[in-house]
């Protein structure tokens, strides 16, 4: 796996071995980020559940201004350190070694893009952007992008009250979620 573009082009990046982490696949981050691009450049970037923190590297080395990573597991947060590291974008990166609601409670700055990729059994997605909401970190241009395989996932999201689905985008068996708050 590799930084696919921007400052640390080309970087190789570490990744958790077994079945506790599922990286973004290259060929869905660089759809992802021909996507945004414009959007990337200067923005905050929260990266909630970042495994080996490819994505939000790929942020930073494509110019967001900063990068807030978040993994609740140890290992994942030294992969992470490591990657920073090796990508020397140590100066743009907040990294998080603790739970989503944590992180996010602890913001003091709204992000423009977030991005959410949990574990694909789980509702932790909804939760965070309830929560997300709640504190008052959604904002109108706030772009929303969840990451799942999960069809029902899906459906609670179209019936967030709050967001509307800007677009959806399947890739294998992931499927990105762009959302966007209801002016």
């Amino acid at each position: 796996m590799r930084i696919i573009a921007g400052k640390a082009r080309g970087t190789k990046i570490n990744t958790q071995e077994g079945l506790e982490t599922r990286p973004t696949l290259d060929r869905v981050r660089e759809a992802l980020f021909s996507s945004i691009q414009n959007e990337v450049i200067d923005s905050i970037f929260l990266d909630l559940f970042s495994g080996s923190g490819a994505v939000g590297l790929e942020a930073a080395s494509r110019g967001a201004e900063k990068v807030i990573l978040c993994d609740k597991s140890h290992k994942a947060a030294e992969i992470i350190k490591k990657n920073i590291e090796k990508t020397h974008l140590g100066d743009k990166i907040n990294l998080y070694e603790s739970d989503y609601e944590k992180c996010i409670k602890s913001l003091d700055e709204a992000p423009d893009i977030i991005y959410l990729d949990p574990p694909y059994k789980t509702e932790y997605a909804l939760n965070a952007i309830k929560l997300l909401l709640e504190k008052k970190l959604v904002k109108a241009e706030t772009l929303i992008i969840v990451e799942t395989d999960n069809i029902e996932i899906i459906d609670s999201l179209r019936n967030l009250e709050k967001l509307q689905i800007e677009k959806t985008r399947k890739y294998g068996r992931a499927n990105l979620i762009f959302l966007r708050k209801i002016a």
